[in-house]
């Protein structure tokens, strides 16, 4: 899958033509879920990070347009909805989903932990980077019920690039809300591919 991405920024002519993603979309997906593996980091046990960037971003687009083939104008709509999270540079970028199969659970849980995307952050030894939510959409209601799905920006500074780039650092992923307190690990193969987001 040979994507420009130095603009960071995903333009009409990033995406493959209609027809020719059509006739390639077995394999060009088979290779995303491929390039995806190392992107995504579980925390607890119904926490799941999907670090975005400019590829995941891209297919996102192009797999839309090619379900709801709405053409330039639903083209226009998934470039404003999708291009935000694009990291630009100094920023990680993830899906932070909590999947819970059992509906009853699930409703129970996210009536209770609204506000938990303020506590996510990545610790560098003593040094954190807080999350950031996207400001699409308020993904707590007035009523405290958190989304199952939050959009998280992690704004690193030149110094947090380099220690996060140096494999003798820690690196730690945490949510810290008072009903689900969970941290983990970010492991080498993952750091690997999350280090080509800062460019």
């Amino acid at each position: 899958m040979i994507m420009t991405k130095e603009n960071k920024f995903i333009e009409k002519n990033d995406l493959i033509a209609f027809e020719v993603y059509a006739k390639n979309r077995k394999n060009i997906r088979k290779e995303l879920v491929e390039f995806k593996k190392n992107r995504r980091v579980s925390i607890g046990p119904y926490a799941t990070f999907y670090f975005e960037s400019f590829e995941t971003m891209l297919a996102q687009v192009q797999e839309m347009l090619h379900i709801e083939k709405g053409g330039d104008e639903q083209l226009k709509d998934e470039l404003n909805a999708y291009n935000p999270l694009v990291p630009k540079g100094k920023e990680l970028v993830a899906t932070l989903m909590f999947e819970i199969d059992d509906p009853i659970l699930r409703s129970n849980f996210l009536g209770k932990v609204g506000g938990i995307e303020k506590t996510v952050c990545i610790e560098i030894g003593k040094e954190k980077i807080k999350a950031v939510s996207e400001k699409d959409v308020d993904r707590t209601s007035a009523e405290g019920k958190a989304s199952s799905v939050q959009f998280l920006h992690f704004n690193f500074s030149e110094e947090q690039i380099k220690k996060f780039k140096d494999s003798s650092n820690l690196i730690i992923i945490k949510i810290d809300h008072n009903l689900y307190s969970h941290s983990t690990k970010i492991l080498k193969d993952t750091r690997s591919s999350l280090v080509r987001d800062f460019i």
